[in-house]
C-alpha cells in the first residue's frame, strides 16, 4: 500500500508539474449566446497559446490570447476584427476583456465598485455583435511566457522588454494570427489601453510598413504618451489642470460659483486657461514677474480646490502626486485615486506629499483577480496551474527611440481608410483626459488629417467603463466609430 501511493503521489507530482508548463501551440473552443443591444446571437470563443517564433523558426514565447466571433455569419470579409491590447507595460489583456468590449463583465454595482460573490455576467454592450474580438497577453502577462531552447535556456529579455521591441514582436504574431484565422479580407481594428496607446500608436506603422496589413481604425482607451511623461518639462504639468478641476468637481471641493455648475459647462474654460496663460507662465520659470504669479496662483486656486499657498509653495508646477494627497487633506483626510479620482484612500498619516496606496486599483484588483481566474477555467474550458499574471514581470522596459505618436501620423498618412478615436475619463489622474487631447493635436502637425481624430470624453477614470453609464455610451461610440471608418466600397485615396 505504501509502494501504491508513493507511486500515485510521484504521477501526481510529474502531472503538476507538466501543468506549470504553458503549451507553446494550442487551442480549446467553446460555444455561447448572448443579448447584445437586445438581439439574441451565439457566438464561439477560442482560447489558447500561438508561438512567437526567432529567425530560425524556433518558438522563443507563447502568447495566450482569447478569440471571439459571431456564429453564423457567413461572409466575414466585412465583419471587423478588432485586435485588443492593455497596457502597464506588463498588464494582461483582462480590463478590457472582462469589463469593457467582450461578451461577458464583472459582477460589479453601477459605479465599479466590487461585488461578492465574484465573477461575471452577460454584458448587453459588447460590441461582439458588429465585430469579433481577440484579445491578446504580450509576454509574462495572463498566461503568456517565455520559453527555454533545447538547452533549457530562455530567450535575452531585450527581445520583448522595451517599446520597439514589444511592437515589433507583437506585428509578427498578428500576421500569424490573421492567417491562421482566414481574417486578412475584414476591416481590421487595434485597440490599446494606457501604455497599450502607446504600443497601438506603434503597431499601426508597424503592422503597415513591415506586415503590409492596412488598418481601418486606431482606438486609444486612457492613452499614456511618455513623449508628455518623460520629458521633465514642467511647461506639460500645466496639462493637469483640467484634470485638477474635474476630480475637485467629483469631491466637490471647488469654489461654490464654479461647484454648482456642470463638469462639462467648466472644463472648456479651464482648457482655455491652460494652454493660453497656465502654460506661457510655468515657461517662464523664476524669471514671471511676482504679480503674474500671484495672479496665476490665485486662479489656479480657484480651478483646482488647492490653497493658493499650496501651489505658490511648488511654483505653479503642481505634481498629481501631491494634488492625490493634498484635495482633501483638511477636510475629510481621505486620499483620491491615482487612476479614477472618484476613489477614496485612507493613509497612515495625513502629513505627507503623496497617497500610502492606489486605492482605485485595490478595488479593481479585488474584483477582477477572481473573476478571470474563474471565467478562463469555468466558462472558457482552459485549465492550466500556471499563474494568470494580472502584471507581469517585463522590466527594465526599454523607453528608448519613442516614436509612436510620429509613426501613427506616418500610418495614417499612407492609408487614407485609417482614422483614430481616443476615449479617456475626466476623473483620470494618470493620463489625463487633457493629456490625452494634446496628444491627439500633436499627431499631426499639419492639420491636414485632424477630421479622421475623434475624442469622446466620459464622468469617470482610467477604466471608464466600469461605470455603468459609461460603459454603454463608450461601447455606442466605439460602434459608432466602426461604422464611420469602414470603407463602404470608397477607394483609398486622396
Amino acid at each position: 500500500m505504501k509502494k501504491l501511493l508513493a507511486f500515485l503521489c510521484l504521477i501526481s507530482a510529474i502531472t503538476y508539474a507538466q501543468n506549470r508548463k504553458i503549451p507553446a501551440d494550442t487551442i480549446v473552443v467553446t460555444s455561447h449566446s448572448a443579448a447584445i443591444k437586445g438581439i439574441n446571437l451565439s457566438y464561439t470563443a477560442t482560447t489558447g497559446t500561438q508561438p512567437v517564433w526567432n529567425g530560425n523558426g524556433e518558438p522563443i514565447a507563447s502568447l495566450f490570447y482569447t478569440y471571439y466571433q459571431r456564429s453564423n455569419v457567413k461572409n466575414k470579409d466585412n465583419r471587423p476584427l478588432i485586435i485588443s491590447f492593455n497596457g502597464g507595460p506588463g498588464s494582461a489583456s483582462v480590463w478590457m476583456h472582462i469589463a469593457y468590449t467582450g461578451p461577458k463583465i464583472l459582477n460589479i454595482d453601477k459605479e465599479g465598485y466590487p461585488i461578492q460573490p465574484y465573477g461575471v455576467k452577460d454584458n448587453p454592450n459588447s460590441i461582439l455583435d458588429i465585430a469579433d474580438i481577440v484579445y491578446v497577453n504580450p509576454v509574462n502577462t495572463g498566461y503568456s511566457r517565455m520559453l527555454p531552447n533545447k538547452e533549457g535556456k530562455l530567450p535575452e529579455r531585450e527581445t520583448f522588454f522595451g517599446i520597439n521591441a514589444d511592437i515589433k514582436y507583437l506585428a509578427e504574431w498578428i500576421n500569424t494570427f490573421v492567417t491562421r484565422n482566414n481574417r486578412w479580407k475584414s476591416p481590421k481594428y487595434i485597440i490599446g489601453e494606457s501604455y497599450g496607446g502607446t504600443r497601438v500608436m506603434g503597431l499601426a506603422n508597424e503592422l503597415q510598413s513591415s506586415q503590409w496589413m492596412y488598418l481601418n481604425g486606431v482606438i486609444l482607451v486612457s492613452p499614456a504618451d511618455y513623449k508628455l511623461y518623460s520629458t521633465s518639462q514642467p511647461i506639460y504639468s500645466a496639462l493637469n489642470l483640467p484634470y485638477f478641476t474635474a476630480a475637485a468637481w467629483y469631491q466637490k471641493a471647488l469654489p461654490s460659483a464654479l461647484q454648482q455648475k456642470d463638469l462639462l459647462d467648466i472644463l472648456p474654460e479651464v482648457e482655455d486657461y491652460t494652454i493660453n496663460t497656465l502654460m506661457p507662465a510655468i515657461a517662464k520659470g523664476g524669471f514671471i514677474s511676482n504679480n503674474e504669479k500671484q495672479e496665476v496662483a490665485q486662479k489656479m486656486s480657484y480651478y483646482s480646490g488647492l490653497s493658493k499657498t499650496a501651489i505658490l509653495q511648488n511654483n505653479l508646477d503642481v505634481p498629481t502626486s501631491f494634488f492625490w494627497k493634498e484635495l482633501l487633506r483638511n477636510k475629510t483626510g481621505h486620499t483620491i485615486g491615482r487612476l479614477d479620482s472618484r476613489y477614496l484612500g485612507i493613509d497612515k498619516r495625513e502629513a505627507g506629499d503623496s497617497p500610502d496606496y492606489s486605492p482605485e486599483l485595490t478595488s479593481w484588483m479585488h474584483s477582477f483577480t477572481p473573476a478571470i481566474n474563474y471565467y478562463i477555467k469555468e466558462h472558457l474550458n482552459f485549465k492550466t496551474d500556471i499563474k494568470y499574471n494580472m502584471f507581469g514581470n517585463v522590466h527594465p522596459w526599454d523607453r528608448r527611440n519613442d516614436n509612436t505618436r510620429d509613426q501613427l501620423r506616418q500610418a495614417m498618412a499612407v492609408n487614407p481608410y485609417l482614422k483614430v478615436l481616443i476615449q479617456s475619463g475626466y476623473y483620470d489622474g494618470a493620463t489625463t483626459y487633457f493629456g490625452a487631447k494634446y496628444t491627439m493635436w500633436q499627431i499631426d502637425p499639419s492639420g491636414k488629417m485632424k477630421d479622421r481624430l475623434t475624442f469622446k470624453g466620459y464622468r469617470s477614470g482610467h477604466m471608464m467603463y466600469l461605470r455603468q453609464e459609461d460603459l454603454v455610451t463608450a461601447n455606442d461610440d466605439l460602434r459608432t466609430f466602426i461604422k464611420n471608418s469602414l470603407s463602404n466600397g470608397k477607394s483609398a485615396k486622396y
